[in-house]
């Protein structure tokens, strides 16, 4: 039998014993997190994607939004106490959080950075983000990714 692969966002909640469940599927370089939330039969508004974004300040923020919303750049400013928030380059994510696109997880990065998560992840028993590599999704509970992740729930969309 063939060993499960595991990523260090799982490594990081294996080491705190935190209960998830582990997906996978294949990537497509062009998927959206719609599809992927469609390809793992849920529903999109509990599968979160995770944005990296600088303040104005210099200072970084990780923003976790459902797949199908977008971040609302002036309420990511107001939740992390900047005058403003932009994305960060793709090419800067790599060697600031260790993760490719579409890989990116709140979990495990390179450096712990505010974390916000939109507040509707509250509601749901289960929720889903990326387990730091392409093709791999966790589903855990909302509390304990606030946890392990230092998230504050906020407004964010």
């Amino acid at each position: 039998m063939k060993k499960e692969e595991k990523t260090n966002v799982m490594r990081v909640l294996d080491g705190k014993k935190i209960t998830y469940e582990s997906h996978t599927y294949e990537p497509d370089a062009t998927m959206t997190g719609e599809e992927i939330a469609g390809i793992l039969g849920e529903d999109p508004a509990k599968v979160f994607k995770t944005l990296v974004t600088q303040g104005k300040s210099g200072a970084y923020y990780v923003f976790v939004v459902p797949v199908k919303e977008e971040l609302d750049l002036k309420k990511a400013a107001k939740a992390s106490g900047e005058k403003a928030v932009s994305m960060i380059k793709q090419k800067e994510l790599l060697p600031l959080t260790g993760y490719v696109h579409g890989g990116c997880s709140p979990i495990g990065m390179k450096k712990q950075f505010p974390t916000f998560i939109h507040e509707t992840a509250s509601g749901f028993d289960k929720v889903f983000v990326s387990a730091g590599k392409v093709g791999f999704q966790i589903e855990l509970a909302p509390d304990d990714l606030i946890s392990v992740a230092g998230c504050q729930l906020a407004d964010i969309v």
